[in-house]
């Protein structure tokens, strides 16, 4: 609770105190709550409506930890005074919604935060987006998501009326029902995204400013997986007979993107179909029921939400220079940012799964997973991967590689901020592995 009143706290501070407090205040909750990790995967920080476990306060960590880099990304919005206590302001709301959301110990507390999480984003990419489609995306962002939550608002009620109870600790009643099975799940199935109902994630990114983007990839699509995580204890019967469907269309549907990534000539997009290639294989991770399946879903969210919002940043930074985002006014930067360069090459290696990244181990056990549910998925899990090193491999050569833009005659080298963000990034990401032990408890 001293964390949720720390936060509290902040909200007048985002109208009278400056940028940098802000950050640091944020930086030292990140610090202090990676010093409550408990030993004991149970359950930890328990009082009557919150408390968490090993896999909430691995992604309430992760929140806390991109809600600070956001603000440090963010740091010419501030220059320019743009609305900037107002974006402080809604990072804090964020934050707080992102935190009630994952320690609530009540499914609708979780649905209710859930829900209010959408509408920070939703400013956030409407207010400081940069195209007037931000519009459309914005509305693309809010209807497919609200279009699957009222059928999963009744179902959560007629649950209530069923056990007379929404608290994770006594929901143990089974529910064979495929009705019930999909009003539940297809708000996650929506949020992971799943292919076919993805569409409105590369339109929210490629409209988004730095910080929706990083919110989105970095947070946003975890609150679908960790949804499904609580709740697939409900659907034991149903999901024996059901799953299959949606990890075939999960794992068939990564590929095809993977095949659409090789496509793109705006680079967020690229990287924004690429989550939706991970977050497919999570997604399946998940559907198997089987324990790999969700120690590999939990290590996956966490090393996906920093190097897909790494890479953002990355995009962001070429963006800030050359004023677009086109992979073909974007070329040649090996000759004139190569130290940027290096950063580009970390985290598309992370991205493709190269040790010693979280994403490799990620990677390993949702293999396991789904190879040990079915052989069948071997096929596919194997295209995914040669896919993902080689849309990798086409982003990185096409804008490091190459005569650079004859329009650029005016340019700036990398500043101490961007490097330290960039950073702050890859280094979680690869050293986690270390502790890996831990991430896998359960």
């Amino acid at each position: 609770m001293s964390y949720l009143f720390s936060l509290l706290m902040l909200i007048p501070l985002c109208f009278y105190s400056n940028f940098w407090l802000v950050q640091f205040i944020f930086f030292m909750l990140s610090f202090m709550y990676m010093l409550n990790f408990s030993f004991n995967y149970m359950w930890m920080n328990i009082s009557y409506m919150f408390g968490v476990d090993l896999l909430s306060y691995m992604l309430i960590l992760l929140s806390f930890w991109i809600c600070s880099l956001m603000i440090l990304a963010s740091e010419k919005l501030f220059k320019l005074k743009n609305y900037s206590n107002l974006f402080m302001f809604i990072m804090v709301n964020m934050m707080l919604s992102l935190f009630l959301a994952f320690s609530s110990m009540n499914l609708f507390l979780f649905y209710l935060f859930f829900e209010i999480s959408l509408i920070p984003t939703l400013i956030l990419i409407v207010g400081w987006g940069y195209q007037p489609e931000r519009m459309e995306a914005g509305i693309y962002l809010l209807f497919y998501t609200l279009l699957v939550s009222l059928p999963m608002m009744i179902s959560i009620f007629y649950y209530y009326e069923l056990i007379h109870s929404l608290d994770y600790y006594f929901m143990t009643e089974n529910l064979n029902n495929w009705f019930l099975y999909l009003c539940m799940n297809m708000v996650f199935f929506v949020k992971m995204p799943m292919f076919f109902v993805h569409l409105w994630l590369p339109k929210a990114h490629v409209e988004a400013p730095v910080a929706g983007s990083m919110i989105l990839a970095g947070i946003m699509l975890k609150l679908g997986g960790y949804g499904m995580m609580r709740l697939m204890i409900l659907f034991l019967k149903v999901g024996l007979k059901l799953n299959l469907i949606f990890i075939v269309i999960s794992l068939v549907g990564g590929f095809f993107v993977s095949l659409i990534c090789l496509r793109q000539s705006d680079i967020k997009s690229l990287i924004a179909y690429s989550s939706v290639v991970h977050m497919g294989m999570v997604m399946a991770g998940i559907l198997t029921l089987n324990s790999w399946g969700y120690w590999g879903a939990l290590v996956m969210m966490l090393a996906h939400g920093l190097c897909s919002s790494g890479l953002f940043c990355l995009a962001n930074i070429s963006y800030e220079r050359v004023l677009s985002r086109s992979m073909y006014l974007n070329k040649g930067m090996l000759n004139i940012l190569p130290s940027l360069s290096f950063w580009w090459f970390m985290l598309i290696s992370s991205n493709m799964a190269a040790p010693p990244s979280l994403n490799l181990l990620g990677e390993i056990m949702l293999i396991n997973s789904l190879i040990g549910y079915s052989y069948y998925l071997m096929i596919f899990l194997s295209l995914i991967s040669f896919f993902s090193a080689a849309y990798s491999l086409f982003l990185y050569s096409f804008t490091q590689h190459g005569k650079f833009y004859s329009g650029l005659y005016l340019f700036y080298s990398g500043s101490f901020r961007e490097y330290l963000l960039l950073f702050l990034h890859w280094f979680p990401l690869n050293i986690l592995i270390l502790k890996s032990e831990y991430l896998t408890l359960w």
